[in-house]
């Protein structure tokens, strides 16, 4: 009987036992909340009034290279005496309030997990609105970086072997796919994997499509210039349309946007914009990433694009960005 007592003492202890910060890793509750969307937790005349004013305009940029406009993140708003039980739990929370310092503090974990929260504190409201004005883009990233990890996780968890296609190991290269994705089309020199989606609207229809590839690196300055000529050359040979003539090319009527990017500590190049089918009527947003691997005198490509009429896109193409951003070179 004794040893009995001290056997459950032993596990109570260990369940117990706290972790830094504090709480114990067994207690937390899971998570509740959207990827791409955070709970502000502020009172209601400042929400009604110009700190709300400001949050809206800065999270509520809309995210480029997208068909409909659609907001970098999806913002919700509870006054701090709600902020309990359940909605305590929220995945992504941004607390905005007065307080002695102007700062911005990251909290992780607190009461459930995964959970980040995001404090942005001030003297008074003009300050508020300062600094959500000139740090909101710092906020964004911060929110998005976790969400990336977050669903990263997810793909972790249903990933294949990535050593059955040809053209990863060709590559050497590591990729994070998960089990969704079939094979379309693996030379060992180009890859092209696809997932039908399977909600709302694009259901049966809609697919959410990966391609990976490589080109001798010859002159790194003309890299991110020739981005669209070189996904155009791609789609003419690998991704053809219903009937003879039509293949995948960028969008001719929208310009896609091009920014400094980072995969793997590599310096590379984050392209968003629309492709169509030539000679015909579909189309959708895709992301690139262009990596530069000086070591092994190549470029490295990793696009990811959307086909889902009728429905909104945001989320589809945040999935296919996390997968880019989790390949590797070995």
């Amino acid at each position: 009987m004794n040893k009995l007592i001290t056997l459950f003492a032993l596990i109570f202890i260990t369940i117990s036992c706290k972790r830094e910060g504090g709480k114990s890793d067994y207690v937390l509750p899971t998570s509740n909340g959207n990827t791409n969307k955070i709970l502000v937790v502020t009172k209601g005349n400042d929400w009604e009034g110009k700190i709300g004013d400001e949050i809206r305009i800065v999270f509520g940029e809309h995210q480029v290279g997208l068909p409909q406009p659609e907001t970098l993140l999806s913002v919700g708003q509870i006054d701090p005496v709600g902020f309990k039980g359940f909605m305590r739990n929220s995945k992504a929370v941004l607390i905005v309030r007065q307080s002695e310092k102007e700062r911005i503090v990251v909290e992780r974990n607190k009461y459930a997990q995964p959970q980040i929260l995001i404090y942005a504190t001030s003297k008074d409201k003009e300050g508020l609105v300062n600094l959500i004005r000139n740090r909101g883009k710092e906020i964004i990233k911060l929110f998005k970086d976790e969400d990336i990890k977050f669903t990263q996780n997810i793909f972790n968890k249903e990933k294949v072997d990535e050593n059955q296609f040809k053209t990863i190991k060709s590559l050497d290269i590591t990729l994070t796919i998960p089990k969704r994705f079939n094979v379309v089309e693996d030379t060992g020199d180009f890859l092209w994997l696809r997932q039908h989606l399977k909600s709302g609207i694009a259901r049966g229809d809609g697919t959410n499509n990966i391609l990976v590839y490589s080109y001798p690196l010859e002159d790194e300055s003309k890299v991110a210039d020739n981005i669209t000529t070189m996904r155009d050359v791609i789609g003419k040979k690998y991704i053809p349309g219903s009937k003879e003539g039509m293949y995948m090319i960028t969008e001719q009527a929208y310009t896609p946007f091009t920014f400094d990017a980072e995969i793997d500590g590599k310096k590379a190049y984050e392209t968003r914009g629309k492709w169509e089918v030539k000679n015909d009527f579909m189309a959708g947003p895709f992301v690139n990433y262009t990596i530069i691997d000086k070591e092994n005198k190549r470029v490295i490509v990793f696009e990811g694009f959307t086909y889902a009429p009728s429905v909104n896109k945001r989320d589809f193409i945040f999935e296919l960005e996390a997968i880019a951003k989790s390949l590797k070179i070995k």
